[in-house]
């Protein structure tokens, strides 16, 4: 599996990439594996400023649908649009076009509870 050094993560198998005060956010290549093959994306968090640990979203795979957490406060202020043509880009480059939210941190946010590439890896 595969955990870019770049990256921050979540206990809930979210990667992180911090740029300033935008954070862009997808599933790491473990939780595409576990889930199998993802058929939908459903995100309508557009606009709204959610708490850390919020639902944004879900993730529809053949057999499961799962809850996608916000890693970080802030308002989601993107959303991937290649995933409503395309959602198996979650599968084939969980860390490049599978990309599904972008953020804007909330002023302060605690980044304390995201964990580096060693650390989740060592995690699961």
């Amino acid at each position: 599996m595969n955990f870019p050094s770049e990256l921050k993560y979540t206990k809930d198998h979210e990667w992180v990439k911090l740029e300033g005060d935008t954070a862009t956010v997808g599933i790491t290549d473990f939780a595409q594996r576990e889930l199998g093959d993802i058929v939908f994306v459903e995100i309508e968090t557009i606009g709204r400023s959610l708490a850390e640990h919020e639902v944004f979203g879900t993730v529809e795979a053949v057999k499961t649908v799962s809850d996608l957490f916000m890693p970080v406060a802030g308002e989601v202020i993107e959303v991937n649009p290649g995933l409503e043509a395309d959602p198996a880009a979650v599968n084939n480059d969980p860390y490049g076009a599978g990309w599904m939210i972008k953020v804007k941190l909330e002023a302060g946010a605690d980044l304390s509870g995201l964990m580096d590439a060693a650390t989740y890896e060592a995690s699961l």
